[in-house]
């Protein structure tokens, strides 16, 4: 849902999938802001792309421009930023609630959250928050789930992206096998998809804002 609210404004998107090979690093200085996505593997694993992206999120960083880190990319913003990533005590796979803090009441992005949202998440990881990092959002299960550090980069560890074709498709692939094996039961695409999708929207168009100011 990220693509779609960017289009809308006018903002054209060039994809980087820096985990193929052959994959040339792009050239970011000039980019309006930079987007790090999820996947299947840790911020942790010392994978070249991944060293390569952590340098793009520093040099970013520095020269102000707005970042977007969704939950891999939240965390590897994280460990760029001189943090630390490490294993959570408990997974969150499915759909869970998190708490904006009252920083994030008045955040550009997230103020429009209740005191309590329900979203998808995917992940087996937290993070320590960057030093001068603002605390967003937390839940039960992971204490740092959103965060800010200047007026710029922004960390989620949560999915907001999310649509219930996503969610199925990621519990079919066979990256995630493992994590699925170790559920209960699959998690239900739908079960708040039309929040979530309202959430999308409100976030995305927000952070797009930074983009164009």
């Amino acid at each position: 849902m990220i693509q779609p609210v960017l289009e809308e404004r006018g903002i054209a998107i060039k994809f980087a999938d820096l985990y193929l090979p052959g994959t040339e690093p792009p050239e970011t200085a000039t980019a309006a802001g930079l987007i790090f996505m999820g996947g299947p593997m840790s911020a942790n694993d010392g994978l070249p792309y991944l060293e390569w992206e952590m340098e793009l999120l520093r040099r970013a960083t520095e020269a102000g421009q707005p970042v977007l880190g969704v939950c891999l990319g939240a965390q590897l913003a994280a460990k760029a930023l001189g943090a630390r990533v490490y294993r959570n005590s408990v997974g969150e796979i499915g759909w869970f609630d998190v708490h904006p803090t009252e920083a994030a009441h008045k955040d550009p992005l997230l103020r429009g959250l209740g005191d309590s949202e329900t979203v998808f998440h995917w992940h087996g990881e937290t993070f320590d928050l960057p030093r001068d990092a603002t605390l967003l959002a937390c839940s039960e299960r992971c204490p740092n789930q959103a965060f800010r550090v200047g007026s710029r980069v922004y960390g989620l560890q949560f999915h907001l992206e999310v649509t219930p074709e996503m969610i199925g498709d990621w519990c079919r692939q066979d990256a995630n096998c493992g994590d699925v094996r170790e559920l209960e039961s699959l998690p239900d695409p739908h079960h708040n998809a039309a929040r979530l999708a309202e959430l999308s929207r409100l976030v995305f168009g927000a952070w797009a804002d930074l983009l164009v100011a």
